[in-house]
């Protein structure tokens, strides 16, 4: 039985699979829709027992799927610690949360709400469903380290632009009066944002201002590129099949695989 459940519920090879896989989709996004409508004024006072009524029922749903998965999984801690079981956990929790502190619905009201909110988390789910998104995340584990390194590259020169801007307009300009304010202007200008809230008002300083934002250009190109790089890297890697090993839910075989890459078990079992 477990064996069949993991079929259905963890790959979609097969008829039931697929069918479990729409259909979760479709309560996922059901579920999604009846948090923003809740959050609209007037919709939650006048309709909050229907709704309170579709929320229960779509948290009893996903509980019982959790459980299952948690069941039918040779070694449950490993989904439990996953990034779709933590996911998985928190789309269900806040309700009980609610439920289990009742005495909180008034004094705590606003930090009730904000527990509530996190049930958002179950969009994320839908990245389970749709299998660019695993080739997406594939491309973005393989060049983090060289994010990584881009990264402190733009934390080196943010400083570097921040104190340059402090020496150019410092004292005469109070948006520029210290270093870390500086910092926050060479920001919000090297990715192009330009929230117009700091603005110099030198000339020197204008000049410097647009060529920072020249930069910004050309800075922002760099992770579209490393990531586009390892995109089509992991392109050639990629499989067809939806196989997932029960004993370690290592995912993306080879298609004529019958054992784990990783940990040997029988894809078969």
């Amino acid at each position: 039985m477990k064996t069949k459940l993991h079929e259905i519920i963890f790959e979609a090879d097969t008829k039931p699979g697929k069918i479990f896989d729409i259909s979760l989709l479709l309560l996922i996004i059901a579920s999604v829709l009846t948090v923003i409508i809740e959050t609209i004024p007037g919709v939650s006072e006048e309709h909050q027992e229907v709704l309170s009524i579709i929320e229960w029922s779509f948290t009893v749903i996903f509980t019982i799927e959790y459980i299952l998965r948690i069941w039918i999984t040779r070694n449950s801690w490993l989904y439990i610690r996953s990034t779709y079981g933590i996911i998985d956990l928190l789309s269900i929790l806040p309700t009980y949360i609610v439920l289990l502190l009742p005495q909180f619905q008034y004094s705590y009201f606003l930090t009730i709400r904000a527990v509530r909110l996190l049930r958002v988390f179950r969009i994320l789910r839908l990245g389970q469903f749709i299998k660019e998104s695993r080739f997406i995340m594939a491309a973005l584990k393989n060049s983090r380290a060289k994010i990584l390194v881009f990264m402190y590259f733009v934390l080196i020169m943010v400083t570097i632009i921040g104190s340059a801007m402090y020496l150019i307009e410092g004292g005469i300009n109070e948006g520029f009066n210290s270093i870390p304010k500086s910092i926050y202007w060479a920001i919000v200008t090297l990715t192009t944002v330009g929230y117009g809230d700091i603005a110099p008002i030198t000339d020197l300083g204008r000049f410097f201002s647009a060529l920072v934002m020249i930069i910004g250009y050309a800075v922002i190109a760099v992770p579209t590129g490393i990531i586009t790089s390892e995109a089509l890297k992991t392109q050639k890697e990629q499989y067809t099949n939806t196989q997932l090993c029960q004993n370690c839910h290592k995912d993306d075989h080879e298609d004529d695989a019958n054992f784990c890459s990783r940990c040997g078990y029988s894809l078969q079992n």
